[in-house]
C-alpha cells in the first residue's frame, strides 16, 4: 500500500498528467533557454498540441513550468533577492537550478547579474581581463565558493573548458580538475555563473553542450508583468501579505508531513507482528491524516487568494499604458 496514500486525503486523485508535464518541462530546460518568452510559448504550444494528437495526458493549456518544477518558497526568496517578478525570469531561475550545466546568462539589462550578486553569499566576481583572474578561479574551485564571470564576449577562455565540462578525476584520493596548467582540488560546492551584456551574441553551436545558455533579456511582456506585480502589491498589500504567509505556512506543513512520513517508515520497518496492534503506528497514521486534511483546507485558501490576486492583475493590466512597439 503506497505510503503517499496514507498521508493524503482520500479525495485527492493521483495525477495522470504529471509524467508528461515533467517530460515537457525537461524539454523546455534542455532546448528553450536561449530563446525569448514568445518563442518559448509557441514551442510549448506545439508540444502540447502534439501530445493531444497522441492522446497523451497532460495539463494542456494549464501547463506551467513554474507550477510543475517550481518551489513557491524558493521562488519567493528569489524575488526577495532581486529576481524580476515575472514568469519568464522565474522560468529562467528554475531552469538554472534544474540543469546540470553552469549557466551563461544573456543579460544586457543586468537583471540576472544583480539577482546573482544578492542571492549568493561569498560570491567571487571576476572578468576575463582581470589580472587576478586565474587566482580567483583557483581559490573558488578549491574552497567551494560561487564565482561570477562577467561581461564575456562570444568566445570563452580555453582554460575554462575542463571546468565547464566538469572533467574531474581522482588523484591521491582527492577530486581534482585541470585549470590552465594546474590541477586544482575540486570542491563540489563550487558553482560558476557567466554573464554577457551582448543583446544578441552568436555563440558556436558546441558551446551549448558546455554551458546552459539562458536569455535574461527584458521584454515588454516581462516588464509589464513586473509592473503589474508592483501595482497589485501597492494597491492590495493585504493580498500580497496573505500570499506570502500561506507560502511560508505551506512549506512548514510540508516539513511536518515529511517528518510524519519518516516516522511511519521507521515504525513499519521496525514493527513486529500485526501493525494494527502497534499504538504508536496507529497514532502516527492518525496524525498524518489530520495534517493532510489541514493542508488541503489551507491549499483551498491559497487558491482563493491567488484567484483574487489574478483578478486584480487583470484590472491593473487594463489601466497600464499599452506598448505600441514604436
Amino acid at each position: 500500500y503506497p505510503l503517499c496514500a496514507l498521508a493524503v486525503s482520500d479525495e485527492r486523485p493521483v495525477s495522470t498528467q504529471s509524467t508528461w508535464d515533467v517530460l515537457l518541462s525537461s524539454g523546455i530546460i534542455g532546448y528553450f533557454g536561449p530563446f525569448t518568452s514568445s518563442y518559448r510559448s509557441k514551442g510549448t504550444e506545439i508540444w502540447i498540441e502534439k501530445a493531444a494528437e497522441l492522446d497523451i495526458p497532460c495539463s494542456g493549456a494549464n501547463f506551467s513550468l513554474n507550477r510543475t518544477l517550481g518551489d513557491p518558497v524558493e521562488i519567493r526568496q528569489w524575488i526577495i533577492d532581486g529576481l524580476p517578478n515575472d514568469s519568464f525570469s522565474i522560468e529562467n531561475a528554475i531552469t538554472k537550478t534544474k540543469s546540470r550545466r553552469y549557466p551563461l546568462l544573456i543579460d544586457p539589462q543586468m537583471q540576472g547579474n544583480k539577482w546573482i550578486k544578492t542571492m549568493e553569499s561569498k560570491l567571487q566576481i571576476v572578468k576575463l581581463t582581470d589580472d587576478d583572474f586565474g587566482r580567483k578561479f583557483e581559490n573558488s574551485i578549491q574552497f567551494g565558493f560561487p564565482i561570477l564571470l562577467e561581461n564575456v564576449a562570444e568566445e570563452l577562455d580555453p582554460s575554462l573548458e575542463p571546468l565547464l565540462l566538469k572533467q574531474t578525476f581522482k588523484k591521491a584520493g582527492t577530486m581534482v580538475v585541470k585549470f590552465g596548467d594546474s590541477e586544482i582540488e575540486f570542491d563540489e560546492k563550487f558553482f560558476l555563473y557567466i554573464t554577457t551584456k551582448l543583446p544578441n551574441p552568436h555563440y558556436m553551436p558546441e558551446l551549448s553542450t558546455k554551458v546552459l545558455i539562458l536569455n535574461f533579456m527584458a521584454t515588454p511582456e516581462g516588464l509589464e508583468d513586473q509592473l503589474l506585480g508592483i501595482v497589485v502589491a501597492r494597491e492590495r498589500p493585504d493580498l500580497e501579505k496573505e500570499k506570502n504567509r500561506l507560502i511560508v505556512e505551506g512549506a512548514e506543513n510540508k516539513r511536518q508531513l515529511k517528518e510524519i512520513e519518516d516516522e511511519i517508515l521507521q515504525i513499519l520497518s521496525s514493527s513486529q507482528g500485526n501493525i494494527l496492534d502497534d499504538e504508536s503506528a496507529i497514532k502516527a497514521l492518525s496524525n498524518s491524516k489530520v495534517l493532510s486534511n489541514e493542508i488541503a483546507e489551507k491549499q483551498k485558501i491559497a487558491e482563493e487568494t491567488e484567484k483574487r490576486k489574478s483578478t486584480d492583475c487583470v484590472a491593473a493590466r487594463l489601466r497600464l499604458p499599452r506598448h505600441t512597439g514604436d
